[in-house]
């Protein structure tokens, strides 16, 4: 065994390597700064503190696996990982003596900053997947990789650490059975779930790593260890909003099924187009199109682009929609925008439907006609869809499920609703219900739309009604597509307090049907503890949806 001198910071390990300041500390160690004597550079050492408090039987095995993270370490030979210089043994422990990386970690830069700009994230993925290939191709799996782990140059280097709980490719496992080692919320669903890790886990946990990054909190840490498993393997995180044209890329990495994520050359073209600013086209063939089960994901929901978003809040008076009435008048720039935020106002004040049309209720209190029951279930059985594609490999129904009908609007749209659906009298807009409101479809058209994009739209009504409805909350706003043609989703929630009291729950679907105009929104709205049947009625009835024919 070796000694040295002095205690703590000061102590020279093996006659060498003299303790400076303690970089960073985890559960398993921390790391100094120290400065070896004899080559006359600076170092970072490990400490394994862990061992100190360990059972004999426990200490034996994080000694191994110390002594596993230096051969691991030892067998890539890539400028991306650390290199590991010595491991020496004082006070009965392993001490790893590593490269030092002049900068903070990635963990680190997030909590400075809050969130790194996403070309830059991109940037440090693509250093990160690189030595990731190089780990795989020497036969080791990292399993543990995570901000806390990628470490950023001041020179603009960066460097993956902690190789810990690798696999090695011919080694024996000394992971006890049962035991789940890395940080839950990096871990990969396939890990959670007690099985075999293959490269496609980094990949997942490189995923978790740049969502951390672009948003500055996990994507599946929650109030304690086992919601936090659950969580990795039930549920989709919330959409990463600042994640520009990396939040694609982010999203495929994170599908549940190692089989539908991208290879590590798919990621690499990913990430170069992300850090270019071009939103990777290749994404979309590992983006889910639809929902998980409800059951398993309850707060959330997949967009149609694959992303994903926690529910947000309700609110009191009757927001109106974001969308305008009168569907087949023409109007001047300007003026749908304009009445938006009217009606909305109105909404506020105490006013009627009106752009978001989220007339609503609990059904106790129901001053209006109260509910019917449950929204029908939208189901639809594989010989009722047929393989063209509604929105991003969403399938167009070919057969109405049993219990729907198709309505022909006077305006020239069709569409598919549960039977016991009816047009709304007494409104200026274009509504669907089967209890006066309780349960909501809205179909707006601005035929000469004064955005560029559905998203911008979105984003401008969002902006003025964020303020407007004191418990507004975003569940999602995202760009996608729909029926080939660019749009975007939003989903949100807020509580009524007139027609129908109580929490809501609204999704809209907007989508420029041909570049420049016109624009659709199609609007769905229902108390918030039917959402999973809402959501189902919504999405069957947007495969169902058929435009009006376009004339020239």
């Amino acid at each position: 065994m070796e000694h040295a001198q002095g205690t703590d910071a000061g102590i020279v390990l093996a006659g060498r390597y003299r303790l400076g300041d303690v970089l960073g500390r985890g559960g398993m160690g921390k790391v100094w700064r120290a400065h070896d004597e004899v080559l006359h550079r600076t170092v970072a050492v490990k400490e394994l503190t862990a061992g100190l408090y360990a059972a004999e039987a426990d200490r034996a095995v994080l000694h191994a696996r110390t002594q596993k993270e230096a051969r691991a370490a030892a067998r890539i030979t890539h400028p991306g990982v650390v290199t590991v210089h010595d491991v020496i043994e004082y006070d009965n422990r392993p001490w790893i003596v590593m490269q030092y990386v002049d900068g903070p970690s990635l963990a680190d830069a997030t909590k400075e900053s809050g969130e790194v700009e996403p070309r830059e994230a991109a940037r440090i993925g693509l250093h990160v997947l690189s030595a990731l290939r190089a780990a795989h191709d020497a036969g080791v799996l990292h399993r543990d990789v995570k901000p806390g782990n990628v470490l950023l140059a001041r020179d603009g280097q960066v460097l993956l650490t902690d190789f810990g709980i690798a696999a090695i490719e011919g080694d024996s496992t000394i992971t006890r059975t049962g035991e789940l080692v890395g940080s839950i919320d990096y871990l990969a669903p396939e890990r959670v779930r007690g099985g075999d890790p293959g490269p496609a886990s980094d990949l997942w946990s490189l995923g978790a790593t740049l969502y951390t990054a672009v948003e500055g909190t996990s994507p599946f840490r929650r109030t304690s260890p086992i919601s936090t498993m659950q969580a990795v393997v039930t549920e989709e995180p919330a959409p990463p909003r600042r994640g520009g044209a990396l939040a694609p890329v982010i999203t495929a990495l994170l599908r549940k099924d190692p089989a539908h994520r991208p290879t590590a050359g798919e990621t690499e073209r990913m990430l170069l187009d992300a850090m270019e600013g071009r939103r990777p086209r290749a994404a979309q063939a590992h983006v889910p199109t639809q929902r998980v089960s409800e059951d398993d994901l309850r707060d959330y929901y997949a967009t149609p682009d694959g992303s994903t978003a926690r529910l947000p809040q309700p609110q009191s008076p009757p927001p109106t929609p974001p969308h305008a009435s009168a569907p087949t008048a023409r109007r001047d720039q300007g003026r749908w925008r304009t009445v938006m935020v009217v009606v909305a106002a109105a909404a506020v004040i105490g006013g009627a439907a009106g752009l978001v049309a989220m007339k609503a209720s609990d059904g106790d209190g129901d001053t209006s006609g109260g509910r019917s029951g449950p929204v029908p279930s939208a189901s639809a059985s594989a010989d009722q869809v047929d393989g063209s594609t509604g929105k991003d490999d969403e399938p167009v129904l070919k057969k109405i499920p049993d219990g729907w009908k198709r309505i022909t609007a006077p305006e020239g749209f069709s569409l598919a609703v549960p039977d016991g659906w009816e047009r709304r009298t007494g409104s200026d807009q274009i509504d669907y219900s089967p209890d006066n409101g309780a349960h909501s479809l809205r179909i707006s058209l601005d035929p000469q739309p004064d955005f560029d994009s559905s998203y911008a739209h979105m984003r401008s009504i969002e902006k003025d009604l964020s303020v407007r409805l004191p418990e507004y909350e975003r569940i999602a706003l995202e760009e996608n597509v729909f029926r080939d043609r660019s749009g975007s989703r939003w989903e949100f929630t807020w509580v009524e307090s007139k027609d129908h009291p109580g929490p809501r729950h609204g999704i809209d679907q907007m989508y420029f049907a041909e570049t420049g105009g016109p624009e659709y929104a199609l609007y769905m709205t229902g108390p918030e503890e039917d959402r999973a049947e809402t959501r189902k009625v919504f999405e069957t009835m947007l495969r169902g949806w058929e435009p009006p024919e376009q004339t020239d």
